[in-house]
């Protein structure tokens, strides 16, 4: 009786582990097809800007249909497309730490030492810029 509860017990702990980092490589990989996407803009913005500079309008892809599509809006819905890809990439590196943590409590390892660290806001740059100029 006594194996059956202790078997139970390593049986729920492994589960537990499992599902939580089955939570975070699921994560990852919404990042990593996130980025691709990010990418992706990053060229289409750039073929619009360098190689597509003088056109009135452009083939855009929407699914499975080609329309063509003023330049200058194709270059704003791609901007915003971009805002929002970043905007869901940090939001998920966000949770990733959270996740990672997670996993690590579960295991009993302790925290990770500077991993929940973000990089500073343009306006904290820019005071510490002017406190190094003094």
């Amino acid at each position: 009786m006594a194996m059956d509860t202790d078997s139970q017990r390593v049986l729920e702990y492994l589960t537990q582990v499992e599902e939580a980092a089955e939570d975070v490589i699921a994560t990852k990989q919404q990042i990593v097809d996130l980025d691709l996407k990010r990418n992706r803009n990053r060229e289409a913005l750039n073929a619009l800007r360098h190689d597509l500079p003088n056109s009135d309008k452009v083939k855009v892809c929407f699914g499975n249909i080609f329309i063509k599509f003023p330049a200058k809006k194709t270059t704003e819905m791609i901007q915003r497309d971009q805002e929002q890809l970043d905007k869901e990439i940090n939001d998920l590196r966000k949770e990733l730490k959270v996740k990672v943590n997670q996993l690590n409590n579960i295991q009993g390892k302790p925290e990770l030492k500077g991993f929940s660290l973000t990089s500073l806001s343009p306006e904290e740059l820019k005071a510490v810029d002017n406190i190094l100029r003094r």
